[in-house]
């Protein structure tokens, strides 16, 4: 209890100060003030300092009886990590090096102290050193290899949440390591480290333009897996690929806004969305059985399709219909509603509830664009943070096996959705929304 009781502090502190720090940089003054500091205050002095102030924390933790001042210390240099970026952005002072200095800190702030957590017995040590490898093989030669091909190799959105998640990791460890009845995630999260840590390297490489298409695709693969796991009667783990399929999706469109892309785009995005949010979860309703299920299923699908050919047919040409708002709920919150009620409810009730989704997804109430409205609304760090703990609510029921905790986690999300889908809606004195 005292090792959460000064995580929680140190949380606490941290994340008042980022936000006390990021309310001040908006002030002139306070921008002058930085800039007349800047031997302390430059976004890379900050990485400095932020970095020896993790090493310091690293020797005494693992070398030293006294350790709750180093995690204080380490989990305040971690919300630091987004300081350096807020500064840099506010006051015009990013540059070239602190590009490569800022990942660079952050790997040796968490990768020492995962390392010796690893020769502890706390994380599997193969699993820490393939991170250790994809981390320094992506800040050397892949950022090497990016600057001959001239590409930028600034963090994408994969190494951000990444970076969240191996800070996390290291205090979850300090947490268990005085409180093992914790459920232990640590492997767990480890491994969504690692992926996210390779898919941050791929990414890179692919043309900016391809970004939207890739996303396409993967959500369409996702569908698929999807169903080939719920024809095995799998049906948690058919659920968890969809939500990735919806992760993938809530990104393509705003790739394609931010970098373009193919002539193809368009018709692939339909095409997974039909396949992921309409097919897979009717198919989950049919193989979970209850009286006619393959008919309510059916009216699942015809009630996607409907859905779709409206927004591509008709709403998208409407003038009356602002930028960023739907008409009808989407599709993604509406295969959310059959597939967390599967793991609750019974075959007979589900269908009912397919219906039901069916109908608000062709009907007239309109819903603001959870990627156009929602998140531009939503601070960045609090975006990663949110993504961070998706992926590990997902370790956990994947751990704990809890179907229903993990239907009610996905009703609780889209009830969320309902709430700030109607709430943000723009009114018509805002005008449209960029898209």
């Amino acid at each position: 209890m005292q090792r959460f009781l000064v995580i929680s502090l140190a949380a606490a502190i941290g994340t008042g100060f980022y936000f006390w720090f990021s309310q001040m940089v908006k002030k002139e003054s306070f921008r002058n003030y930085i800039h007349s500091h800047l031997w302390l205050l430059h976004p890379n002095a900050i990485c400095y300092w932020r970095g020896g102030v993790a090493i310091i924390a690293f020797f005494m933790y693992f070398f030293s009886p006294y350790q709750s001042i180093p995690i204080l210390f380490f989990t305040f240099a971690a919300i630091m990590d987004g300081v350096d970026g807020v500064v840099a952005r506010s006051c015009n002072l990013g540059t070239k090096w602190g590009e490569w200095l800022d990942p660079m800190c952050d790997k040796l702030t968490y990768l020492p102290p995962m390392l010796g957590f690893a020769y502890t017995g706390l994380l599997d040590i193969r699993l820490v050193w393939i991170l250790v490898v994809i981390e320094f093989a992506g800040q050397f030669f892949a950022r090497h290899i990016l600057k001959l091909l001239k590409t930028s190799g600034a963090a994408n959105n994969f190494g951000k949440i990444k970076a969240i998640m191996c800070f996390a990791l290291v205090i979850f460890c300090a947490l268990i390591q005085e409180n093992p009845w914790i459920t232990d995630l640590s492997n767990e999260v480890l491994t969504a480290c690692i992926i996210l840590a390779a898919a941050s390297i791929v990414f890179k490489f692919i043309p900016n333009r391809l970004y939207a298409d890739l996303l396409s695709t993967l959500n369409f693969i996702c569908g698929v897996t999807s169903l080939i796991l719920t024809h095995q009667h799998r049906f948690a783990w058919a659920i968890c690929i969809i939500i990735v399929g919806q992760l993938f999706d809530l990104f393509d469109g705003r790739m394609a806004e931010k970098h373009g892309g193919t002539k193809f785009g368009p018709y692939l995005d339909d095409v997974a969305d039909f396949v992921s949010f309409g097919l897979a979860p009717a198919y989950v309703v049919i193989q979970s059985g209850g009286n006619l299920a393959w008919i309510f299923g059916a009216i699942f699908v015809a009630g996607v399709a409907w859905r779709l050919i409206r927004f591509v047919t008709v709403d998208k040409k409407r003038t009356d219909l602002p930028d960023g708002v739907f008409n009808g709920l989407p599709s993604p919150a509406g295969a959310l509603i059959v597939l967390g009620s599967a793991l609750i409810v019974s075959p007979n009730l589900l269908s009912f509830v397919a219906v039901f989704s069916a109908a608000i997804m062709v009907s007239h109430i309109r819903f603001a664009h959870f990627g156009r409205i929602i998140l531009r609304q939503t601070p960045r760090p609090l975006f990663f943070v949110i993504s961070s703990a998706i992926i590990v609510t997902l370790a956990f029921v994947l751990k704990t096996k809890n179907a229903e905790l993990f239907g009610y986690f996905i009703l609780t999300s889209v009830a969320l959705y309902f709430i700030l889908g109607r709430k943000l809606i723009p009114k018509p004195e805002e005008g449209p929304v960029e898209g």
